[in-house]
Order: structure tokens, then C-alpha cells, then sequence
């Protein structure tokens, strides 16, 4: 009785650990997901703490992230915005879980920007989590995560805002209000 009861537990947990609410498939998203060869749900694919971004750029990650920068098309406009933003006294940790499908496709877009921006990979701190949203990092808890991906903006060590799970505009507006303070 209670071998059924915790396999649905956590088959509820990952389910909904990431997304916020429903989400409408297209045949192409079906289709991606139904060939896919790894199960990005086994633990044993999970990478957890801190990690590089070499760690989701190699298989077996390198197959989501890969098809997701490549095809995203950035917003020129608000890239020509980004782009006259400094990156003195900017960092930025993306807190994401390899299992999670709005990391595995927010995470490689927001990466596309950056790289556009020529943003400094140092500048950048990787933290992935389980799909509990826990990570085996020191002091983690006060990052307060509830969703992922997580992306924390801190101007000078200050947290300046956050794109969490999805963007409420895009990756690039969203990031333009939240290091200028304007829309």
C-alpha cells in the first residue's frame, strides 16, 4: 500500500514542480518529446549544486539546450536596449532544474541573449536543484526558490529583480525592466 501511494506522490511532485498551470502542446513539441531518447526525470541525469556551463552543454543535456538556443530568435530591438546596459557590478544565478521542461527551454534562450550581450560566463552562477527545489549548496534556502528556472538579477551585490519560470514579457524585455527599471 505504501509503494503505490509514494510512486504517485511523486509522480505529483514532478508533474507539477515546475509549471505553474496547464500548458497547450503543439504537434511539434509531441513530436520532440515522443523522440527523445533520454529521460531527463531519472536522478541519475540531474545536475545538482553549482556547475558550469559546460555541464548543460555536453550530452545527454546538449540535446535540449542545443535545439533551444539554436532556434530562438532574439528580439533585436530589445537586444539593441540590452546591450547599452553595462555589465559592471551585474551577476547573475540561474537556479534550474536539468528535469524541469521551462528550464530546459527558458534556460538556453536567456543563455542565446547573453551571449549576444557578450555578458561575462563569470559573471553567471549555475545552481541546479531536484525537483523538490532543493539544492546541496550552503545558504541556499535564503534564495527563497519556488519555481524554476529561477533567474536572479543583483546589481552590486543588491537584488535588482527576477525572471521566474516564465517571462511575463520575454526574456529580453523582462531582463531591459529589470536592469534599467524601465518598461
Amino acid at each position: 500500500m505504501k509503494k503505490p501511494l509514494t510512486s504517485i506522490l511523486f509522480f505529483m511532485i514532478l508533474v507539477t514542480g515546475c509549471l505553474s498551470g496547464s500548458k497547450d502542446l503543439s504537434a511539434q513539441d509531441v513530436k520532440e518529446e515522443s523522440v527523445q531518447k533520454t529521460d531527463y526525470s531519472e536522478q541519475s541525469t540531474w545536475v545538482l549544486g553549482y556547475f558550469a556551463r559546460g555541464q548543460i552543454t555536453r550530452p545527454p543535456h546538449s540535446e535540449w539546450f542545443t535545439r533551444e538556443y539554436d532556434g530562438y530568435s532574439i528580439n533585436q530591438e530589445a537586444l539593441d536596449r540590452i546591450k547599452m546596459i553595462p555589465h559592471e557590478g551585474i551577476t547573475i544565478r540561474i537556479v534550474l532544474g536539468t528535469w524541469c521542461p521551462d528550464s530546459r527551454k527558458q534556460v538556453p534562450r536567456f543563455m542565446k541573449i547573453a551571449d549576444a550581450w557578450q555578458f561575462p560566463e563569470s559573471s553567471v552562477i549555475f545552481i541546479g536543484v531536484d525537483d523538490a527545489k532543493l539544492s546541496p549548496i550552503g545558504e541556499y534556502e535564503k534564495l527563497d526558490i519556488q519555481r524554476v528556472p529561477t533567474f536572479i538579477f543583483y546589481k552590486n551585490n543588491i537584488e535588482a529583480g527576477r525572471i521566474i519560470e516564465n517571462p511575463a514579457t520575454s526574456l529580453e524585455q523582462d531582463m531591459v525592466k529589470i536592469l534599467t527599471g524601465k518598461d
